[in-house]
């Protein structure tokens, strides 16, 4: 009997529908007829049903002209299937002259930025391991701030409306928007472009990308930068790619729990500002909790910088502008020292 290794399915295409395949019999699966076939040890397995034995091993099992054919089974993740840098925010980020095209592209295949039926921006928290716990969807003006009169959403709470389930039957953890991007990615399509990793190279349409994005490894001591909003960690990892940029989702959501992935990685933490000053404070205080909580290694401080306290003037301060404001408004770009 002679056994056959398949390629993982294609993460573009669906899922493979598994079946037994009819073995034995005159009826011939690749134009041989197999009744006068000796017995093998393959037709002993078709009658236990190779379905039942591929799908406890998460495999695809099956027998194609006498041969034994095995293919792993690649669920598409939930992600892929929104994965756009065609939504609100999106085009307003190059519309604006944020970024270019090319930059926002990149950055929405680096952050697996999703576009909702309604143009919403789908921001997938994900963890190191690339396990999915929610998606925030967010609107978007023409001026790259969201759209005050339509509140952001979540996707479970639509998961849970859709289906009937009740709002408190259970509530997802969440973690930092980017966590994912302590390991390396993958293939890809983002709204027609073609993607590619090599080594550090990223590819786009089979073309090397000219940016600064290394492998993510310890030997190269990456710095973790945490910042409020997801719209700033996105545009701003194109902007000072030699930070892995993170984002809260909310001044208040700086949780110690949030900041175990990270304990191994120096972190900056960039508070947005305001006249009093509390969102420093607040996250002043949070980076004191974590430093003090019994997984962080003693040795590695949390700094929480102060650039915008220093900097912004009192008019900024009073919109409360985070650091993509500040960048774009003063024309004062921020050097690694800041």
């Amino acid at each position: 009997m002679k056994v056959k290794r398949m390629r993982p399915s294609n993460p573009h295409e669906a899922s493979p529908k598994i079946g037994v395949l009819p073995i034995g019999g005159r009826k011939s699966l690749g134009g041989r007829g197999l009744s006068d076939a000796p017995v093998t040890l393959g037709s002993l397995l078709a009658r236990t049903s190779l379905k039942a034995i591929g799908l406890s091993l998460g495999l695809e099992v099956r027998m194609v002209d006498g041969h034994l054919l095995v293919r792993a089974l690649l669920p598409r993740p939930m992600w892929s299937w929104r994965l756009s840098a065609s939504s609100s925010f999106c085009r307003t980020v190059v519309q604006s002259g944020l970024l270019t095209h090319r930059q926002m592209v990149h950055a929405a295949w680096r952050y697996r930025l999703g576009r909702s039926k309604d143009d919403a921006v789908i921001y997938w928290q994900m963890d190191q391991l690339g396990q999915v716990y929610d998606g925030k969807l967010m609107w978007y003006g023409p001026d790259c701030h969201r759209l005050k009169h339509r509140h952001a959403s979540w996707v479970m709470y639509l998961v849970k409306q859709h289906f009937g389930i009740p709002q408190d039957a259970f509530q997802p953890t969440h973690v930092f928007f980017g966590t994912h991007l302590l390991v390396h990615g993958e293939r890809f399509m983002v709204h027609g472009e073609r993607l590619k990793v090599h080594g550090s190279r990223l590819m786009v349409n089979d073309e090397r990308l000219n940016n600064n994005h290394e492998p993510l490894t310890m030997n190269h001591e990456p710095i973790i930068a945490v910042v409020e909003a997801e719209k700033s960690a996105v545009i701003l990892s194109e902007l000072y790619p030699q930070y892995i940029w993170l984002a809260a989702g909310g001044m208040n959501e700086v949780q110690v729990s949030k900041f175990l992935p990270l304990r191994h990685y120096r972190v900056i933490l960039f508070p947005d500002t305001d006249p009093e000053g509390r969102a420093f404070r607040i996250w002043y205080d949070a980076a004191q909790q974590v430093m003090h909580s019994f997984f962080w290694p003693p040795h590695n401080p949390i700094r929480v910088s102060p650039f915008l306290e220093l900097h912004a003037s009192s008019e900024q301060k009073q919109r409360k502008i985070d650091l993509v404001d500040y960048i774009f408004e003063s024309k004062n770009p921020m050097n690694d020292e800041q």
